[in-house]
């Protein structure tokens, strides 16, 4: 992240708030998910992405790898109709606990985040079983 100029980090804050708005996340949401600093207020989330970039922080960076990741792959699953996504995330999953994907990440943290992640993005997937077997 250190490699990460400021204006790099600005254009990454401004494309994740883009999705995350897409997706219809409420500012209050932004702030669980992205897992911002304890004390950041949901109506100070506007100020991010038109000229102020995420905290340097790792984990804030994390997620937006895996968002950005989750976009892509709700892109490749409906490329025709961009709305589909915030459908998605929306509706009731069995695989998630017949929550909906955006619950199951909000209330489960970056677990929920990585395996909404890995539900839509089958090589993401093989890249994390590959790893493991590098282990054994």
């Amino acid at each position: 992240m250190s490699e990460l100029s400021h204006q790099d980090r600005l254009d990454l804050t401004h494309k994740t708030m883009n999705l995350l708005g897409d997706w219809g996340v409420s500012n209050a949401d932004q702030v669980l998910l992205l897992g911002m600093p304890e004390g950041t207020r949901a109506r100070h989330m506007g100020r991010y992405g038109e000229a102020q970039a995420f905290p340097s922080e790792y984990d804030i960076f994390v997620r937006v790898e895996h968002f950005i990741g989750i976009a892509d792959a709700l892109h490749t699953s409906f490329p025709r109709n961009a709305h589909m996504g915030k459908f998605w995330l929306n509706q009731r999953n069995k695989r998630f606990g017949n929550r909906t994907p955006l619950n199951f990440m909000l209330e489960d943290g970056i677990n929920g985040i990585v395996a909404v992640r890995v539900h839509l993005d089958c090589a993401y997937d093989w890249q994390i079983d590959e790893s493991k077997l590098g282990k054994i």
